[in-house]
């Protein structure tokens, strides 16, 4: 198969793609100012457009739980704070191609009936907070964004804000409070953001690719959106291929494509290896193996074998992985960045940390692997928000599917991966 759909990749070519001019006009944008609001939110709903940024819930339903008529002011804030291990495709998605975002910002918050539009942007990539900065400049200085914009009388103020680098802010309350000038911390819901969110006021909060997706459902129908993808996840969208994989990228495609077809447009997994493990979503997604090759890559499908498809961060892990390992990694990350507010999540990532270790080392027992599914599934629903749940994925599948591997650890006293490649356990069955 090498069929792809590059819609918001499409001109990903031009070396001036991430400029007005190599972007275009704005004329979905200048489309929908000439539409009502609601006839907008119709057709992202008939669209079936799904948040892109993990969750997948419907983005027209978000839109359309914003009271109206509260006399209040409506916020839009852009989550672009792609802190997922693994997750790597807002980022190029700003970097080449940043006016799509601004031009999708600008239709939903015509939609919404906002005045006021954040783009949220994680504080380390200082080379995509300037990038969309000077897409938001050239964007004023040819009058798409400010006051009366294409003559419509509809006024709408873009302010991009930097984080200053947490997992965290990344849920989409902990952004709020960060964006509010507070510690990043998780909010209790309800009341959920589109009743009281930024400020507490009426706030829509979306992904960059959930956003930059409106402009081409505008341009082009709802129904040449909803023609892509499977009947319950449809459309197109960004697959991020990284690991051990010949050509890794970003695979922009429908919905419900496989893993075994994108593999086949990437090159394959590298020259003289095999697949082991894969992750469809990022790293807080439990992970699959070489028996999950032809899962159609949609919400239901995914989910239905036991995963999600989260930010369709395709992780390639080939047979010389040692998959205790690269849990200890995840578990490690995801322990230094709770935030603390919750004692589940706070305390059972860092006992997590600290028995995967000794697991790794071989230093362990069987009843250890009890132990951290106990923990995990103390963790899981009980924390404050998703990332205590996420943190538990690995732990769970990765003793579903590579129980052996945590004992060849005891049986060595070590990791057998550590010894010479030629003697790597497993390599050869």
């Amino acid at each position: 198969m090498t069929t792809l759909t590059p819609v918001l990749t499409a001109n990903w070519d031009r070396a001036d793609s991430f400029s007005l001019a190599g972007y275009g006009e704005y004329a979905a944008a200048k489309k929908a100012l000439g539409m009502e609001p609601d006839a907008i939110i119709k057709a992202v709903k008939d669209s079936g457009l799904r948040g892109r940024g993990g969750a997948g819930f419907p983005t027209g339903m978000k839109w359309g739980f914003i009271p109206q008529g509260d006399g209040k002011p409506h916020y839009l804030v852009v989550n672009a704070d792609e802190s997922e291990p693994g997750t790597c495709k807002d980022i190029p998605l700003m970097m080449a191609n940043p006016h799509s975002l601004v031009e999708g910002v600008i239709i939903t918050s015509y939609a919404i009936r906002a005045s006021q539009a954040f783009i949220y942007i994680r504080g380390e990539v200082l080379h995509v907070v300037r990038r969309v900065q000077a897409a938001v400049r050239e964007a004023y200085e040819k009058g798409y964004l400010g006051r009366d914009i294409f003559g419509s009388g509809y006024d709408l103020e873009l302010v991009v804000h930097s984080g200053a680098g947490a997992y965290i802010c990344g849920e989409e309350t902990a952004l709020l409070d960060s964006l509010e000038g507070y510690r990043g911390q998780p909010r209790l819901k309800p009341p959920f953001p589109a009743v009281a969110g930024l400020y507490a006021c009426p706030t829509v909060i979306n992904n960059v690719e959930s956003v930059a997706s409106v402009p081409s459902i505008v341009a082009n129908g709802a129904d040449w959106f909803a023609g892509m993808g499977t009947e319950k996840s449809k459309g197109f969208g960004i697959f991020s291929l990284s690991g051990h994989v010949t050509r890794p990228g970003q695979y922009e495609a429908p919905l419900g494509i496989t893993l075994r077809e994108l593999l086949d447009m990437a090159g394959g997994v590298r020259a003289g290896h095999r697949l082991k493990f894969w992750t469809p979503g990022g790293s807080s997604t439990p992970i699959f193996t070489d028996e999950h090759l032809d899962v159609p890559l949609d919400f239901e499908s995914v989910g239905a074998k036991g995963s999600m498809l989260g930010t369709r961060a395709l992780q390639i892990f080939d047979e010389t992985t040692c998959v205790v390992r690269a849990v200890l990694r995840w578990t490690e990350f995801y322990a230094h960045e709770s935030c603390g507010k919750c004692t589940p999540c706070r305390e059972g990532t860092y006992w997590l940390k600290q028995v995967l270790r000794r697991l790794e080392k071989g230093q362990g027992t069987e009843d250890d692997l009890t132990t951290i599914t106990d923990i995990a599934d103390n963790i899981l629903g009980r924390s404050f928000c998703a990332l205590g749940d996420g943190a538990t994925s690995p732990i769970h599948s990765s003793v579903k599917y590579f129980r052996d591997e945590y004992l060849k650890h005891f049986e060595i006293g070590g990791c057998p991966f550590d010894r010479a490649a030629s003697t790597v356990w497993g390599a050869g069955e």
